[in-house]
């Protein structure tokens, strides 16, 4: 159950404080709503209808740090996620973002990673929108892997290369 002064991860908005519970008066009725504060954008706020299940359950708790570094030890085996239609990759892309399933987010960044390595060496770029979902992608997860690791979040790639690595030395 989710409670004001709870951390979460709120679909594509990322980490994120429940400030408060709040009552407004919506389309003549009033409603209750969960208030989120962006940790790392505190400009904004976020009115979650608590009667909405489908929204309510884009919060999703925080991971722990032993999760976080059980996730990054799997990162090297998560299988890649390229779709060849646009179409369909923006689509499945998307709800993936909407999700906020972690396993899925790293599965993507590593697959558009890779694709804009790949297409590097062929001296070309991403399309824009490939760059907008790798970017969004890692902004939800590192934003979260910085809040529970207490690093800024310009140092969570380099953390989690420096993990893959010790990784390596081990086996």
């Amino acid at each position: 159950m989710i409670k004001v002064n709870d951390t979460v991860l709120y679909g594509s908005h990322g980490v994120c404080k429940v400030a408060e519970t709040v009552v407004r008066r919506m389309g003549g009725r009033e409603m209750e709503y969960f208030l989120l504060k962006p940790v790392f954008e505190r400009s904004s706020s976020i009115y979650v209808p608590m009667q909405n299940e489908a929204l309510v359950s884009k919060m999703k708790r925080i991971l722990s740090a032993e999760e976080i570094f059980e996730m990054i030890r799997s990162m090297p085996d998560e299988e890649l996620l390229w779709i060849e239609n646009e179409n369909e990759r923006r689509r499945i892309f998307q709800e993936i973002l909407n999700s906020g399933d972690r396993e899925q987010l790293v599965r993507l960044i590593k697959t558009l990673y890779l694709r804009q390595q790949n297409r590097l060496e062929q001296k070309k770029n991403l399309l824009m929108s490939d760059e907008k979902f790798l970017k969004d992608a890692e902004r939800i997860l590192y934003e979260e892997f910085a809040y529970v690791l207490k690093i800024d979040r310009d140092q969570v790639l380099p953390f989690i290369m420096k993990q893959i690595e010790v990784e390596k030395r081990l086996l």
